[in-house]
């Protein structure tokens, strides 16, 4: 479909071919592992089944991509890219605000392998770009960060990896495609947790990973071996969840911004983290490279026992994951990034009181009373 189209038409279009035996409009489910092979071999493992290539056109049409891979996780999508990328010896360079998982990974698995890595302030740029070494073959940032929000300067980052000739990854889980589009500003390779806002309804888990035809042949080769695919069903379910993305996320970005703003005015909250808010001081970079909103994710602190706080909710819901259109709220001491020492998470500046609350599609007069009632 044209890139003239808008992404609410590309979100419902796009890969939904329908069923070209019986004309209904959905794309059937294709549950077949064993395909002929006489003009290509498919296989679920190899990445190209029908259902799998139908949500990768949808998402690399989102993200102005060329190809991608669907994958069972966020966390697969992710290392399998990084691991097409680099051999022993080679060295990759973080940003050092990452969601969890990401960094758990990073500290367990690379050295293993014989791959080096650094997690450097991106904020200073020239710093950065200051750690970056003769092996560097890498660099992995993650904007807004999870869980306070910090904004990269992706084109920033996209010019220096280039003047350096080295590979960019993303991990645009938290912007979601309508939000925000790396590959404009010079990103090789787009990553998301699909279990979040492609998703969209709490009842999934998959990733993403887009870029050039090329580098989506790489990153296959790989995959191929580690075997991080998605089942016909899923897959289906992800399609189906895409074409109401764009509805959903714009409602997000308006009730994110209303309750951010709310929650600057609440002298029971002590901190608020939004890129949407003037007073974040990534605000104009957020500006600059976020399109339609500044999301659905934000983190704020609040006065005495965060506990007692999310036990007295009565909408917003307790839970682990994030990006559904229900509002739902946790503590990343306690999940997302449980698995980091006491020492590290407080280097990262998540304390014991910040909550990371994930804003669904409700009625945002509803959700503030709901928070005003629980403080």
């Amino acid at each position: 479909m044209k890139k003239s189209f808008s992404k609410l038409t590309q979100s419902v279009h796009v890969g939904s071919v329908g069923d070209p035996i019986h004309g209904g409009l959905v794309n059937p489910i294709y549950t077949s592992s064993a395909y002929d092979y006489d003009t290509e071999v498919v296989y679920p493992r190899y990445y190209n089944t029908p259902n799998q290539k139908a949500v990768v056109k949808k998402i690399a049409a989102l993200e102005n991509a060329e190809d991608g891979l669907l994958f069972s996780s966020g966390m697969a999508a992710i290392m399998t890219s990084m691991f097409a990328l680099v051999k022993q010896g080679d060295h990759i360079l973080f940003q050092n605000d990452l969601y969890g998982g990401t960094h758990h990974a990073a500290i367990n698995e690379l050295k293993r392998f014989g791959v080096h890595y650094s997690m450097v302030d991106v904020f200073d740029l020239q710093k950065f770009e200051g750690a970056i070494q003769p092996n560097t073959k890498v660099i992995y940032i993650e904007t807004p960060s999870n869980p306070l929000l910090k904004i990269t300067d992706i084109k920033g980052v996209a010019r220096i990896a280039k003047e350096h000739k080295i590979i960019t990854i993303i991990d645009n889980t938290f912007a979601s495609p309508v939000n925000q589009n790396p590959i404009d500003l010079g990103i090789d390779i787009v990553t998301h947790s699909g279990t979040k806002y492609i998703g969209g309804h709490s009842d999934l888990c998959c990733g993403v990973a887009v870029a050039s035809k090329r580098m989506t042949e790489k990153i296959r080769a790989c995959a191929m071996h580690f075997g991080g695919s998605l089942d016909a069903q899923s897959a289906y379910m992800v399609e189906r969840s895409l074409k109401t993305i764009v509805l959903r996320v714009q409602q997000q970005n308006k009730n994110a911004l209303a309750l951010a703003k709310y929650l600057e005015t609440e002298s029971r909250v002590t901190a608020v983290y939004y890129p949407g808010l003037k007073s974040n001081p990534g605000f104009a970079i957020a500006k600059r490279q976020m399109r339609g909103g500044f999301g659905g994710m934000l983190s704020f602190e609040v006065k005495g026992d965060p506990e007692k706080f999310l036990k007295k909710l009565k909408i917003i819901r307790k839970a682990i994951s994030l990006g559904g259109v229900e509002s739902t709220i946790g503590q990343p001491v306690k999940t997302s990034h449980a698995k980091l020492t006491p020492a590290e998470r407080i280097e990262a500046g998540i304390s014991d009181k910040l909550l990371r609350f994930s804003v669904g599609i409700e009625d945002v007069n509803d959700l503030i009373n709901d928070i005003k009632q629980a403080l």
